[in-house]
């Protein structure tokens, strides 16, 4: 049986329930199948953790769910809606960390994160950000330009953006890479946090966090072996 639930569960009480429904999922590049006939039902309090070798489309899947790339069949729905004719609301509820550096070079790592708050009109206090970045070892960085930090270091503040953005729906390209065990544990328990709070994940990784809630999509099952 198919994981997708029909939009009349969408209601409890004549209230929608925030959920990303995919149905039917199908990408074609250069007329090969990437993935076809794929599923994803993501209520709250849950995380989708896609797996996958090299090259398999584990990417090209997150591209899909977060409207950069357009399938070749299927349709998406967040809160009951087809996400392609509700972008805005969608973004509104969207946090999508991509598996590269997207702050920039040349400013400090403060300046990075204040252009974020006003980005995403975060309301973040400043000690929720000291804290942060005291966590996460980023403050003696703080005055730094990106460009002087390691790979590893800027990994963790990309990760900074959870927190800022503070978005029910979280959609990470390998955000375990590059990261050093003591940070592996705080982004699980920042996982943890979120999907407590009732938010939603969808991350893909070849690492294998035990965590309560997941559910993990092989995408091998669903090429065009």
């Amino acid at each position: 049986m198919p994981r997708f639930l029909l939009l009349s569960h969408l209601f409890k009480n004549n209230i929608y329930i925030y959920m990303l429904l995919a149905s039917n999922l199908s990408f074609s590049r250069k007329d090969r199948i990437i993935f076809q006939k794929l599923y994803i039902s993501l209520p709250p309090k849950k995380i989708i953790h896609i797996q996958g070798r090299n090259g398999i489309g584990k990417t090209t899947l997150i591209k899909v769910l977060t409207n950069l790339l357009i399938p070749l069949s299927g349709e998406i729905y967040w809160n009951g809606k087809n996400i392609r004719k509700n972008l805005n609301e969608f973004y509104c509820n969207l946090n999508y960390i991509i598996d590269k550096n997207t702050s920039k070079n040349e400013l400090t790592v403060r300046e990075n994160i204040n252009y974020w708050i006003k980005l995403f009109s975060s309301k973040v206090k400043l000690n929720e950000i000291n804290s942060i970045l005291d966590i996460l070892n980023l403050s003696k960085y703080k005055y730094a330009p990106v460009n002087l930090l390691s790979s590893g270091e800027i990994k963790k503040l990309e990760l900074c953006r959870l927190v800022i953005e503070r978005k029910k729906l979280w959609i990470l390209d390998e955000p375990y890479i590059g990261i050093d065990q003591s940070t592996i544990e705080l982004v699980n328990e920042t996982f943890k946090n979120h999907i407590d709070g009732g938010g939603m994940i969808v991350f893909s990784s070849h690492y294998n966090p035990e965590l309560q809630n997941i559910e993990k999509i092989r995408m091998e099952d669903y090429a065009n072996n």
